[in-house]
């Protein structure tokens, strides 16, 4: 676990591993939300890059009768 400081700005900066790990790019975009107590930072991905995520997903389910 990193620890980052709050700039006077309300700025911080995410530390070198992370940022290559998640392959960020200067003027990314993030979603912040705020969720049970915390700040999550999720990046914003060109949909191209989620060709394929579903791939093998099982999509066979039973329909009701009256539903088809």
């Amino acid at each position: 676990m990193q620890t980052v400081t709050v700039s006077p700005k309300y700025q911080v900066v995410i530390p070198k591993g992370i940022r290559k790990s998640l392959q960020l790019r200067p003027g990314q975009k993030m979603l912040v939300v705020e969720y049970d107590g915390r700040i999550e930072f999720i990046p914003e991905r060109d949909i191209t890059e989620l060709r394929g995520f579903l791939k093998g997903i099982d999509t066979a389910f039973e329909r009701e009768e009256d539903r088809v």
